[in-house]
């Protein structure tokens, strides 16, 4: 079962990136608000954020990189919607495949989608200015909980791209994941936020990870930010993964 499950997911993971190939719109403007975004508050609001550190394409690109995953899943709801539409999941369940590679083969996809769209937005920070001196070691565990975050976030995902009536809603409920570094240490630090405010920023799962791969990036001591940024995706991995598996069942049933 699990060779015929990764051969079927194969197969329609290429089915996917061939769409994807024949389509790199998708990437380009998932990668094209992010950098927009930075150049604006590096080159316009810049100047008038005290942060208290250096450079400030450093120090705002974790969450540039977290807003440009928020970007990316909405994608993924959009294809999701449209095979569900299209009849396509239907046409998959009268062949001898196994049910769950449907859905992993997009989660998957999503995956590499939204990497390339990463080191897009990485490549102009550091045409922006963006310098680290971290090693392997730390952009390592930079990539590893930048795939957990797109797990988690892709997971989510699914569920309103299965259930979702119309092409809007599958994608409308990125707008408040791409909302929330906002609500965060991403581009100001969360000392200067009033108090309702700053709470909510100190505790929400975005400020986090944020500070976990701001301080890898710095070579700084990232003391129990990681443990809480890696529970966070996991948690959210797990959960998300559990109500999308149950959303696709009631769906193929």
């Amino acid at each position: 079962m699990s060779k015929h499950f990764l051969g079927d997911t194969a197969v329609l993971l290429g089915r996917s990136l061939r769409h994807i190939a024949r389509s790199p719109d998708t990437i380009i403007t998932t990668a094209i608000m992010p950098i927009a975004m930075m150049l604006m508050f590096v080159y316009v609001f810049g100047g008038a954020i005290d942060t208290g550190s250096g450079s400030y394409v450093n120090y705002m690109l974790p969450g540039i990189l977290l807003i440009t995953v928020a970007s990316g899943i909405a994608y993924t709801a959009f294809r999701l919607f449209m095979d569900m539409k299209g009849g396509i999941f239907e046409r998959f369940q009268s062949m001898p495949i196994a049910r769950s590679s449907v859905l992993w083969a997009h989660v998957l996809t999503s995956l590499v989608a939204n990497v390339i769209s990463l080191v897009v937005v990485v490549l102009v920070a550091l045409l922006m200015g963006f310098r680290s001196a971290a090693g392997l070691p730390a952009w390592l565990a930079v990539a590893g909980i930048l795939i957990l975050f797109t797990l988690a976030l892709t997971w989510i995902a699914v569920v309103p791209g299965l259930s979702a009536k119309t092409m809007e809603g599958a994608s409308a409920f990125s707008y408040p994941l791409i909302f929330l570094p906002f609500l965060s240490s991403a581009f100001v630090p969360t000392a200067t936020m009033p108090g309702p405010v700053r709470f909510f920023a100190e505790h929400q799962p975005v400020t986090s990870i944020v500070n976990a791969i701001r301080d890898l990036f710095a070579q700084q001591p990232v003391g129990t930010d990681i443990w809480i940024a890696l529970g966070w995706c996991v948690g959210i991995l797990v959960v998300a993964y559990f109500f999308a598996m149950n959303t696709y069942r009631r769906k193929i049933s």
